[in-house]
């Protein structure tokens, strides 16, 4: 059975695309070794998890997690090498002269997102960053996790897969909870917490909520990237703070506990560095949640929403329109089961990973036992 290596040295030990979505594909064709900070379990018998010592700092990462990672797989010896980021490019630079074949998986637009990061930024590091990514360009596979990716990424020299972060029916299904409506109203947010993901914009339009809705609360799940200076800053934080809860990176399957609990799922992302052309996975996962969504009112999330009739596109720094969208999701419960059926219904026909699994297993399979002679997509 060919061997498989997927290496991140930033992607948590419960990332759902790594482990939910691409381990557990790949685990009932090939012999599966996941390598992750803090990894000790993974919900795939045959997969073998690789734990790795976690750190935020890139240069901690590259004197302790790459170290650990290398040492730790040196030995495997495996025909595909699978990375999720690109600081991993000259680790993967050995594997492949090893003998093994490289996969890329590009997951952000970095050229655009230096601009909104808030460390790992210095000029230096960019340099380098596009140093290895021309690298990786001529001499690795490639996956996008968007259509967009490609413009910047038209010069790739291998064969390349456009594999959507849709959602995983099963595994939301199997840690979702029935819907039980809170005595007060819930609002439910799961994604990295920041300025740049409106967080201002959440908070202002709580502030006004709370004048017709004093007992609603917002749960935000996903790691803070703002200060406590910067939250007080926020205006109607002081108002609203208590009715706040940062519960920081939190895994799915506690996380939806309280999704069955909520009348809305927040998306919003302010129009800065590759967010208008790609999409937020919770947004799909909200869907699926039978959530009705509030998301920002880029013509690609328009043409999602709007078709599927799930839920509200909104100017993302408009708190007044957030507000009375998520007044109109308190006050009418035959709304929101409406649009909560017709998102579930389009993650089920559209939006879902059964049919990127297939694009992924293609993907591979074309990898390991065929000889492209060009860079055009394998799949798409």
């Amino acid at each position: 059975m060919k061997r498989v290596l997927l290496l991140s040295t930033v992607h948590p030990a419960a990332d759902s695309r790594i482990v939910y979505k691409i381990a557990a594909s790949l685990g009932d064709h090939y012999e599966v070794f996941c390598a992750l900070p803090g990894l000790q379990a993974v919900p795939h018998p045959s997969i073998r998890p690789i734990g790795l010592p976690r750190f935020e700092r890139l240069l901690h990462r590259l004197l302790f997690t790459h170290p650990a990672a290398f040492v730790k797989t040196l030995f495997l010896k495996p025909d595909i090498v699978h990375i999720f980021v690109p600081e991993l490019i000259p680790m993967a630079l050995l594997f492949q002269w090893r003998g093994s074949k490289v996969i890329y998986e590009v997951q952000e637009n970095l050229f655009k997102k230096f601009s909104i990061k808030r460390y790992n930024n210095s000029p230096v590091l960019q340099k380098l960053f596009t140093i290895f990514d021309k690298i990786a360009r001529r001499r690795f596979y490639c996956i996008f996790t968007d259509d967009a990716y490609i413009e910047e990424y038209r010069n790739v020299a291998k064969p390349f897969a456009i594999i959507h972060n849709y959602v995983s029916l099963p595994v939301i299904d199997a840690f979702a909870h029935p819907r039980m409506p809170a005595r007060e109203p819930v609002f439910f947010y799961l994604g990295v917490v920041s300025m740049e993901r409106c967080l201002d914009t959440m908070i202002h339009a709580c502030a006004m909520l709370k004048t017709t809705r004093p007992d609603f609360h917002l749960h935000l799940f996903g790691p803070l990237r703002a200060s406590q200076e910067e939250l007080e800053h926020i205006k109607g934080y002081d108002e609203v703070k208590g009715h706040l809860t940062f519960h920081g990176y939190t895994d799915q399957r506690d996380a939806l506990l309280h999704a069955a609990r909520a009348v809305a799922g927040i998306a919003l992302l302010k129009p800065v560095a590759d967010y208008p052309e790609s999409f937020p996975t919770k947004l799909f996962e909200y869907m699926a949640l039978k959530l009705p969504v509030v998301t920002s009112d880029f013509p690609i999330y328009r043409k999602i929403v709007e078709r599927s009739e799930c839920g509200f596109c909104i100017p993302p720094e408009d708190a007044g329109a957030l507000c009375r969208v998520l007044e109109l999701c308190c006050e009418n419960e035959a709304l929101r089961v409406q649009f909560g059926n017709n998102g579930r219904k389009a993650a089920e026909t559209h939006y879902n990973w059964a049919s990127e699994e297939a694009l992924l297993l293609s993907f591979y399979h074309d990898i390991l036992y065929s000889r492209p002679a060009d860079s055009r997509p394998l799949v798409l």
